[in-house]
């Protein structure tokens, strides 16, 4: 890495589609390197443990979407904030910024990893286990719980380091945690037969190296942004209370992202297992591995928008910030197409890589995937759009919007379909919700698009 490369990364001035291209393929190769932590995971334990073993990973799922979202709270937040005092000048405000982002994670996760330690049981059942899955499930989340702090450190770093101008070494600090990961998963769920534990030390081992990386970077590496001293003087803790506040509240539609998908998981496995029992939440396992895959994919498309957005709305050049919405729409078309043709022309072979072919959940998964692959495309629109919303500071819209498709919307589905449609009906259920959000979100395009019109008419 060069150390000419930051500024080699003009968000201002920079042709567009050549700063979103540097931008998207390292962010976009990073987030498949993430993704691919969970999904080789399940490969290993669905393939050489079991199906119940693959059930109690995802039930467990929930809470790494809910620890993700708290770190793409404060990423996002943070990115969002320190772009603007970049294109301002106030490099010292970003740095106090990111350090604030950094510290207070950090505190939160800490404090939610020994809740889930104590009230372990709880947690297990509140997430959809039943008694025969729960010592899988106990055993997986005993392992990952104490390591989540650094989790949470490489889910915030990766916002600072592209922000800082490095999106490739952003991309490492993904990938390789990821090969350790895959390398220990087979290491200690093959040969050594740990079973669903190797899983938790492979998943560990990868997280701990990553944000080991990220420390170094911060530390010694990096251009312009870096730690501050934390203060503790009243004067500085009120501060922070100010900055942090504006952060969650730009943050918290992204962290509603990871929480619809949390969400996603929990009604689902209620739902699975209500109507095809523990089997039908080893086939819904599949499709959670999938879910997850393409929200990084386009996830990483607003990632890559979002710094160049927010630096131009922060200097006023606002044909800049359109003309890179649309582009991020176009690739988010393109993405969301690709994934659902994949699934619909892959599913057996897909499906097979995580379950024994011929057992009772891979016949379940393989009736319903096609069902479920119907809604990547509006998926993908909707996480690009509420990413935008976030860019430019439009948090209340975007935090709606992710209410709806995540929560809202998705328990009316999953609540109503099943009856209507039968076991089709659980599987359109996400489809339904992300078309629904769609047309929502459309609307409230037009209808703001309209106001602007009218505003120029009245100032001519």
């Amino acid at each position: 890495m060069e150390k000419n490369e930051r500024d080699a990364i003009d968000f201002g001035k920079e042709n567009i589609p050549k700063l979103f291209r540097q931008m998207l393929i390292p962010t976009i190769i990073g987030m498949l390197f993430a993704a691919s932590m969970t999904i080789t995971d399940g490969i290993f334990v669905g393939r050489f443990v079991g199906s119940d073993a693959l059930a109690a990973v995802n039930i467990v799922a929930p809470f790494f979407m809910l620890a993700t979202g708290i770190g793409l709270m404060f990423g996002v937040g943070v990115s969002v904030v320190a772009s603007v005092h970049l294109s301002r000048g106030r490099v010292k405000a970003a740095n106090i910024n990111i350090t604030q982002a950094y510290s207070v994670s950090l505190f939160f996760t800490l404090i939610a990893s020994a809740l889930g330690l104590v009230f372990d049981r709880e947690l297990a059942f509140l997430f959809g286990s039943s008694e025969r899955l729960l010592p899988y499930v106990l055993e997986y989340l005993h392992r990952v719980l104490p390591f989540m702090a650094f989790y949470m450190l490489l889910q915030v770093g990766m916002f600072v380091i592209r922000l800082d101008g490095s999106p490739r070494f952003a991309m490492w600090c993904n990938a390789i945690p990821a090969l350790v990961n895959l390398v220990l998963d087979y290491i200690f769920i093959v040969p050594l037969d740990w079973g669903i534990a190797g899983a938790a030390w492979a998943f560990d081992s990868g997280v701990v190296i990553g944000s080991l990386m990220i420390i170094i970077y911060t530390t010694k590496c990096s251009y312009t942004l870096r730690l501050s001293r934390i203060k503790l003087s009243r004067t500085s803790i009120r501060l922070t209370r100010r900055n942090i506040g504006y952060m969650l509240n730009i943050g918290t539609p992204a962290m509603l992202n990871e929480v619809a998908i949390a969400c996603m998981m929990l009604i689902g496995n209620y739902v699975f297992i209500h109507y095809l029992g523990e089997d039908g939440v080893a086939a819904f396992s599949v499709a959670c591995y999938c879910f997850p895959l393409v929200f990084m994919i386009n996830n990483a498309i607003a990632q890559s928008a979002q710094p160049i957005i927010s630096y131009n709305y922060g200097t006023g050049d606002f044909r800049r910030v359109r003309y890179t919405f649309r582009l991020a729409l176009y690739t988010a078309v393109t993405c969301g197409l690709l994934a659902a043709f994949a699934v619909w022309f892959s599913i057996e072979p897909l499906i097979a890589l995580f379950l024994e072919p011929g057992c009772n959940a891979y016949h379940i998964a393989v009736s319903g995937m096609a069902y479920f692959a119907t809604g990547f495309l509006f998926f993908a629109l909707n996480i690009v759009c509420i990413g935008y919303l976030q860019s430019i500071e439009r948090a209340r819209p975007a935090q709606l919007f992710t209410l709806l498709r995540g929560l809202l919307l998705l328990l009316v589905y999953f609540l109503t379909l099943p009856q209507w449609l039968g076991h089709k009906g659980i599987w359109l259920s996400v489809p339904a919700s992300e078309l629904t959000t769609f047309i929502f979100i459309l609307s409230f395009f037009f209808v703001e698009r309209m106001k602007d019109n009218r505003h120029k008419r009245k100032n001519t």
